[in-house]
């Protein structure tokens, strides 16, 4: 019924259509074994069971929790509900303070102690960074 060409054709078209499936699958399962979800201290509370994945835990850094050495950072991250002890070895970022937000990405020892890996603050909508700032205001003159 179907000349040879148009069979062809069709076997293409459904080759293509199986190859964007199959590329799609694949991209998404890679990109599912790379994401770090974020908790609060209230969700790590509340697991039945602690993983052993990184997991980023994110909240505020609690008032006078801040306490430092020469190689080690310790702070309470608090959702005003609970609150999580976190240790980081490492540089921090420049706008983590006390009373302002903070993602934490690392390992949970129990549920109430995180060994940071990394250290995320946040800012509001309104932050510029200073460089930009300058820059901005350096164009407008």
């Amino acid at each position: 019924m179907y000349g040879k060409k148009v069979k062809l054709r069709a076997f293409f078209i459904l080759l293509i259509f199986l190859s964007l499936i199959l590329i799609a699958f694949l991209a998404i399962k890679s990109l599912e074994e790379n994401v770090v979800y974020f908790k609060s201290p209230t969700d790590l509370k509340n697991l039945s069971e602690l993983d052993s994945k990184k997991i980023r835990v994110g909240g505020m850094v609690k008032e006078n929790s801040i306490i430092t050495n020469e190689s080690e950072i310790n702070f309470i991250i608090t959702d005003f509900k609970n609150e999580l002890i976190v240790s980081f070895n490492g540089s921090i970022p420049n706008l983590f303070e006390e009373g302002k937000g903070v993602v934490a990405e690392g390992f949970l020892k129990d549920r109430s102690y995180l060994k940071a890996v990394k250290i995320l603050a946040k800012h509001d909508e309104n932050y510029m960074p200073p460089e930009v700032s300058e820059a901005l205001k350096d164009n407008k003159q």
